[in-house]
């Protein structure tokens, strides 16, 4: 076994470990970064990048937006299309004036890719990457850490989680449980000849009466594919014993979609995902720990949107990082710093996605709110400003923006 002395250790390369290293590296900070598996490596996902994930990478390199859209690895998004259980649906454009943008708002890109990118990115003059090493074991002291997997013994100051998950770190230190009221379960499939694909990129959020509360999505990739899946809250897939592959497979051939799918193929296997929703507010860190992305359940309860907070939530990580290596100072109390600006930054979004979650539970007032909003073109419009203004975005966070734009 080789043992090695560094500041940091990272672990996970995925969207949440790859951010936080290439912070430390903006910030010339020697870590190592530890992956279980060998990239280019699959992880199971709706595959879509948000405007958050668009921002961050802006705020890294500008350049990088035009690098992951012009090689045909990221397919664009304008918009998105939300259906009701009543079959009703409604679109929703993510730019007012979309003739206007450099670029789109938006991408899907098969998370091979998309990570595989960052993962690229990585500043080898700062970080030791070290590739097929899973963690076997953490143990965290008052003066130091020590993170053993199956070739290293890692001595450092300080860990970052960025496991996903059900990882280690935040399991044994703390102490986070798979609770089914803040977990989905999802499945997803790729998917050659789907019919009616916007031809604006439109992501499409499916929801459908069987699946509640949860939806049946539909996103098209860059070669003519798709990402389709399902995904629905744990406690009720155990409360009403859901079969999910065959509720997934029940969808497709409901009258709303069978047209669209009757000369589709299957590409590969339906592989399960789950997702640890941000629906609950969670320790994220403690004595020389920090828990980053999935690893810190920071999933959007609503949407199920995780790669832009993951992103955020290792950009956060690493900062704070600094400040405990400039003060020496890796306590419990420093770090929960980080805590306090991860949910001051999150915690309203992840109230209001509750709240919107809680809502599809009652499919009449859901069938409602969507008629409202398709028929009303000045809702649309307040709604299509909100994805476009990063300040009027922050009104999304409030449960009164919705009570006055749908009552008012």
């Amino acid at each position: 076994m080789t043992n090695l002395t560094t500041n940091i250790v990272i672990i996970g390369a995925g969207p949440a470990g790859c951010t936080a290293s290439i912070y430390l590296s903006k910030f010339k900070i020697p870590h190592v970064i530890l992956e279980k598996d060998v990239f280019p490596r699959d992880k199971i996902c709706g595959d879509a990048l948000s405007g958050k994930v668009v921002s961050q990478l802006k705020r890294i390199d500008p350049r990088w937006v035009d690098e992951l859209s012009s090689n045909a690895i990221a397919a664009p998004s304008w918009g998105v299309v939300f259906s009701s259980p009543n079959g009703n649906s409604v679109e929703i454009p993510f730019r007012n004036k979309p003739n206007e943008a450099a670029h789109s708002p938006g991408f899907i890109s098969k998370r091979i890719n998309f990570d595989n990118f960052l993962f690229s990115k990585l500043d080898r003059n700062y970080a030791t990457v070290l590739e097929n090493e899973e963690v076997k074991d953490v143990e965290i002291a008052d003066d130091n850490t020590v993170v053993t997997s199956f070739n290293y013994s890692i001595n450092a100051k300080l860990v970052i989680s960025a496991e996903g998950v059900r990882g280690l770190v935040a399991k044994k230190f703390a102490k986070h449980t798979l609770e089914l009221k803040h977990h989905c379960a999802g499945l997803r499939a790729y998917y050659n000849g789907v019919k009616g694909l916007h031809p604006q990129g439109f992501i499409e959020l499916h929801f459908v009466k069987e699946a509640l509360p949860g939806y049946f999505w539909i996103f098209p990739l860059p070669d003519g594919r798709a990402n389709v899946g399902i995904g629905m809250l744990s406690h009720y897939i155990s409360k009403k014993k859901v079969n999910l592959k065959k509720l997934m497979e029940d969808v497709i051939e409901s009258p709303q979609f069978k047209q669209r799918f009757e000369n589709a193929a299957l590409e590969g296997k339906i592989l399960g995902l789950g997702l640890p929703l941000g629906s609950k507010k969670r320790t994220l860190s403690g004595n020389r720990f920090m828990l980053t992305g999935d690893s810190g359940s920071l999933i959007d309860p609503f949407t199920g949107e995780g790669i832009g907070n993951a992103m955020y939530s290792g950009k956060w990580a690493a900062e704070q990082a600094k400040i405990c290596l400039e003060e020496n100072d890796f306590s419990a109390t420093k770090l929960a710093a980080y805590d306090k600006l991860v949910y001051k930054k999150l915690g309203k979004e992840f109230q209001v996605s509750h709240l919107m979650q809680k809502l599809i539970l009652f499919p009449r007032a859901f069938n409602w709110m969507i008629a409202k909003i398709k028929r009303n073109k000045e809702l649309r419009q307040t709604i299509t400003f909100m994805f476009d203004n990063v300040d009027l975005r922050k009104k999304f966070r409030s449960p009164l923006f919705y009570l006055r734009v749908l009552f008012g």
